[in-house]
């Protein structure tokens, strides 16, 4: 995860889809919160997001399938960053081999629980 102003290891702008061994999408993708900070992320984490992996797979030239960015204007940067700690957080414990308890500090609860209603994590 990358903040606004640090390099990113590939570039934000897709116009074609990469795929990885198993077909999996590779590249990143940018989410921009309400007051504009920007993450770039793997686009396999921001697939942990239902509602992120249709924006970004969905036939029809939608801006953000084109771009590789998804603004989200009603969700604060401190409750991005969480959400994008989640998807690698979630990456990372799929398997079930291993598990840890994600921590979610109780001031940011019920706003972060709105967040991934809406992102459908």
């Amino acid at each position: 995860m990358v903040g606004k102003g640090e390099a990113a290891a590939a570039p934000a702008h897709h116009k074609e889809e990469e795929h990885g061994e198993e077909g999996e999408m590779v590249g990143v993708v940018k989410l921009i919160s309400a007051e504009g900070f920007e993450f770039v992320i793997d686009k396999k984490a921001a697939m942990v997001s239902n509602t992120l992996r249709n924006m970004l797979t969905s036939p029809g030239g939608f801006a953000e399938t084109r771009e590789g960015e998804v603004r989200f204007p009603e969700i604060s940067t401190a409750i991005l960053e969480k959400i994008c700690q989640y998807f690698y957080w979630s990456l990372h414990y799929a398997s079930g081999k291993e598990t840890a308890e994600f921590p979610i500090e109780p001031e940011i609860t019920l706003e972060l629980m709105m967040a991934a209603n809406y992102l459908d994590t």
